[in-house]
C-alpha cells in the first residue's frame, strides 16, 4: 500500500531510528472495543469479529444490545443481518452497555449539531470518559466519528484529565530515539468514508485517511487498519484528517446547491432543468449534479456546518450552499400549495421518505420534512409510500391525516402526486396513470 506521511514542521519524524522507539507498535491487536453500534459502529464491529478479532461492542441503547445478542440488527444495510448473526454466533462479537479492557478502542458515536448549527461532541466526550478507566499502556484509541477540527486533541485533553498516570502524546510531537515512552497510549482520527447501501464492501475496499495525534499514533493505527483494509492507507496530521472528511462532504453539498439553484432559475425562466443539465454535461469539463428536494443524511447535511462554525468569516461559499439546500424543501412546499386551490378536497400522495434512494435512512431527510410541514398546514388526506420502512416514524404517525400505504393505492387516489425520493420501486410506473394527476417531480424521477 502507498502511504503519505508529511510533517513539515518536524522532518526528523521520518528519520532513522524513529520506528525503533515505538515499543508498543509490534504488540498484537487481539481485542477491540467499539463504542457506538449504529450505522458505522455495528458494521465495523461485525466485520472485525468475522476477521478473527475479539470484539466488545458498546451502546447505551438497551434495545440495540438485546437485538445484537440475538444475532439481529435494528439497522437495514444489505447483508448486515447475515454478518451480525455470523459474528455473534462465532463468539467473537459481544454486545454490552459498558466498555471493557482492549488493545484498540474505536469511537463511532454520533456528532450532530445543536440549534444554531453548533457542533455537538458531547457523545464523543461521554464515550471517551467511559473508556478512560479501561485504558492500559500501549492501547490505541481511534476516533472514527466525523468531527469538528480539534476534536482528537480534545479527546487527548479529557484523557490527560482522567488518566494522569498515562502518557498522552501532544499533537505533532517528536520523541527522539532513546526517550522513555513507558505508559504511552496512541490516539488517531480515521474518519469513515462509506456509502449507505455499500458499507460492508467499502469498509474493506476504500482508501483510508489516518490522522495521528503524533507520528507514532498514526503508525500504530496504520498497522491496525492494514489487517483488514484492502484500500490504500494514507497518514497525515489529525487536523488534516478531521477537515478532510468535512471537505469531502462540503464539496458535494456545494455542487448539489448549484444544481438546486439551477432548478429554481429554470422554474422562473420556464426551462426544463433536466434537459438543461443533460445538455450542459455534454461539455467535456462540466458535470452538473441532479437537483432534488433538498439534502439529507448524517454527513452532507451536517458536516459543512462544522466548517462554517470553525471559520464563519472564511466559509462564505459553504454557508451559502447550506442555505440553498436547506431552503429547497420549503420551495417544494410552496409548489404543492400553489396546486391545492384546483381541488375541493385534494388527496396528496408523497412517494419516499428516506434521504436518498433505496435505503431506509431517514436522518435529516428533506422528504420527511416536507411531509411533516405539509401535514401541519394541510388538513386533507396525505398518503405516504416508503417501501424501505415498515411503520411511519413517530413524527409523522402523530398526524391523523397521514396514511401509510402502498404505491398502487397512492397512485389511484392521488390528485397531487409528489415524487420525493427516486427509489427504484417508483421508476417503472405506467405513465398513463399519471396523466390525470398533477405531478410534482422533485428529483427527475420521470424526466
Amino acid at each position: 500500500m502507498e502511504q503519505l506521511n508529511q510533517y513539515p514542521e518536524n522532518p526528523a519524524l521520518a528519520g532513522p531510528g524513529y520506528i525503533s522507539a515505538l515499543d508498543h507498535l509490534s504488540q498484537p491487536f487481539e481485542k477491540v472495543c467499539v463504542i457506538g453500534l449504529g450505522y458505522i459502529g455495528l458494521p465495523t464491529a461485525s466485520l472485525l469479529a468475522t476477521k478473527g478479532f475479539k470484539v466488545h461492542g458498546v451502546d447505551n441503547n438497551g434495545k440495540v444490545i438485546k437485538a445484537i445478542k440475538g444475532g439481529q440488527t435494528l439497522i437495514y444495510e444489505p447483508d448486515l443481518d447475515i454478518l451480525v448473526k455470523s459474528a455473534v454466533h462465532s463468539g467473537n462479537l459481544i454486545a454490552a452497555l459498558e466498555p471493557e479492557a482492549a488493545e484498540v478502542f474505536i469511537l463511532a458515536v454520533p456528532t450532530p449539531f445543536t440549534d444554531g448549527h453548533v457542533p455537538d461532541i458531547s457523545y464523543v466526550e461521554a464515550a471517551t470518559r467511559a473508556l478512560a478507566p479501561y485504558l492500559s499502556p500501549g492501547n490505541l484509541v481511534i476516533l472514527e466519528s466525523t468531527s469538528p477540527v480539534g476534536t482528537t486533541e480534545k479527546i487527548a485533553d479529557w484523557l490527560r484529565e482522567m488518566r494522569p498516570d498515562l502518557l498522552i502524546p501532544q499533537r505533532k510531537s517528536y520523541v527522539p530515539p532513546g526517550i522513555n515512552q513507558e505508559g504511552k497510549i496512541f490516539l488517531a482520527h480515521c474518519p469513515e468514508r462509506v456509502l449507505p447501501g455499500q458499507i460492508l464492501r467499502e469498509l474493506i475496499d476504500n482508501d483510508r485517511i489516518i490522522g495521528g495525534l503524533d507520528r507514532a499514533s498514526g503508525e500504530k493505527a496504520r498497522s491496525f487498519y492494514q489487517k483488514f483494509v484492502k484500500g490504500n492507507i494514507f497518514l497525515t496530521d489529525c487536523r488534516v484528517a478531521e477537515l478532510c472528511k468535512l471537505v469531502e462532504n462540503a464539496f458535494r453539498d456545494v455542487n448539489i446547491a448549484f444544481a438546486n439553484e439551477l432548478s429554481l432559475i429554470c422554474d422562473k425562466l420556464d426551462v426544463n432543468v433536466w434537459e438543461l443539465i443533460k445538455m450542459a454535461n455534454r461539455h467535456p469539463r462540466v458535470n452538473v449534479l441532479q437537483p432534488g428536494p433538498g439534502v439529507g443524511g448524517h454527513c452532507i447535511a451536517v458536516d459543512p456546518w462544522f466548517i462554517v462554525h470553525s471559520a464563519p468569516q472564511e466559509a462564505k461559499l459553504i454557508a451559502a450552499a447550506r442555505q440553498v439546500n436547506d431552503s429547497k424543501p420549503h420551495y417544494v412546499l410552496t409548489k404543492i400549495r400553489e396546486k391545492l386551490g384546483r381541488f375541493k378536497d385534494p388527496v396528496i400522495s408523497c412517494l419516499g421518505l428516506s434521504y436518498k434512494p433505496d435505503i431506509d435512512d431517514l436522518r435529516e431527510s428533506p422528504a420527511l420534512e416536507i411531509v411533516r410541514c405539509l401535514a401541519e398546514a394541510h388538513p386533507g388526506r396525505i398518503l405516504v409510500v416508503e417501501p424501505h420502512i415498515r411503520v411511519l416514524p413517530q413524527e409523522l404517525a402523530r398526524f391523523s391525516n397521514i396514511e401509510f400505504t402502498h404505491l398502487e393505492v397512492a397512485l389511484k387516489e392521488a390528485d397531487i402526486l409528489v415524487a420525493l425520493v427516486n427509489h427504484r420501486a417508483f421508476h417503472d410506473l405506467d405513465r398513463e396513470l399519471l396523466k390525470e394527476k398533477i405531478v410534482i417531480d422533485t428529483g427527475g424521477l420521470w424526466r
